[in-house]
């Protein structure tokens, strides 16, 4: 049960929650005897909870999850597509990636058809699977604002005090190609060279994903410093100034919610799901995906005008608490189940 922690198993268990381990690795190529077994047990489990709602997330949850679902017989059933992953990323795939991604939009047509209601956290990956032929035009569809955010337990913190009155960049992400992470490093880099106590921090551990940058890499880039793991990301988030998240694609990134909470401006990227929490100008700044130079020039602007980090930041609060509020998130969906008024 590595995807949870201690505590939020306790959390859990003193809710009334029953927990069950279904593993499932999420990185490796669709085995179909694997992928049965997945959703034979999803059935057993479903029947033995007597459950009459299912609301999975991540891809192959999503597609067999559903399937399992339907051979219990559940009668609502709810994915979430919390963003459409690597291969969906590359504008030109390579042949690997054409077929995989072809064999995802066979998967997610026949699993939507089962839906009561596909929720997802950005209009562009609606758009995108339209286009594909993965979600049909009759497919109920809605968008939440993210997964949601604990704006209590992720209070707004003080700005921290820095040498020279010099901002702190900080990257939170698994060490993948596609989250921006070389491109982080070479901007960093730029920006260090100009000012030297400028500091930089990247927390985040190793993957097994195609895309994952080797840890070597990573520890080659001795002007950031990386820490491979927090339990609790808080600490490192009260000793930055500005929070950074170059992605090629995300749904909408928790860890920019999370930052955006804490009072922290926002340099993200204008692609799909990454440019829905910032407001250009107001809480932070957008660039190019992929590029270097424009996310260079991005942070610089934080130093040469240090007022707006604090300006920002309580921008970025402010829309936290407004739109991305775990309370009032989930409303459109509990609202579908019943268990709120219409």
């Amino acid at each position: 049960m590595a995807q949870f922690s201690q505590e939020h198993l306790e959390l859990l268990a003193d809710a009334g929650v029953p927990v069950h381990d279904v593993p499932v690795d999420r990185h490796a190529v669709m085995n179909p005897l694997d992928e049965l077994k997945y959703v034979r047990r999803v059935r057993a489990l479903v029947r033995q909870e007597r459950a009459n709602v299912f609301i999975p997330y991540t891809i192959k949850p999503v597609v067999f999850g559903t399937f399992g679902a339907r051979l219990a017989g559940v009668g609502r059933i709810m994915p979430m597509v919390t963003g459409l992953g690597s291969v969906f990323i590359d504008n030109v795939p390579s042949r690997r990636a054409r077929l995989v991604r072809g064999v995802a939009v066979g998967l997610y047509r026949t699993a939507f058809k089962f839906a009561d209601t596909v929720y997802f956290q950005n209009p562009d990956d609606i758009s995108d699977l339209r286009k594909l032929g993965a979600l049909g035009r009759s497919t109920r569809v809605d968008i939440l604002a993210g997964s949601g955010i604990d704006i209590e337990q992720f209070a707004e913190m003080p700005l921290p005090e820095t040498s020279g009155g010099r901002p702190r960049f900080l990257m939170v992400s698994r060490l993948l190609a596609d989250k921006g992470l070389r491109e982080f490093a070479q901007a960093a880099r730029i920006v260090k060279s100009r000012h030297p106590q400028v500091e930089f921090a990247l927390v985040g551990p190793a993957d097994t994903n195609p895309t994952a940058v080797p840890i070597d890499e990573v520890r080659s880039w001795n002007w950031i410093t990386h820490t491979p793991w927090l339990d609790d990301v808080r600490p490192a988030l009260a000793a930055c100034s500005v929070y950074v998240l170059p992605s090629y694609r995300e749904g909408t990134p928790r860890s920019v919610l999370e930052a955006m909470a804490t009072g922290r401006p926002i340099v993200s990227t204008d692609a799909p799901g990454c440019r829905e929490p910032v407001m250009e100008g107001t809480n932070g700044f957008l660039v190019p995906p992929r590029t270097v130079e424009p996310l260079a020039e991005a942070m610089q602007r934080f130093i040469d005008r240090p007022r707006l980090v604090e300006e920002m930041g309580a921008a970025s609060r402010r829309i936290a608490c407004e739109k991305y509020d775990s309370r009032f998130v989930y409303d459109p969906m509990l609202r579908r189940m019943g268990l709120l008024p219409e």
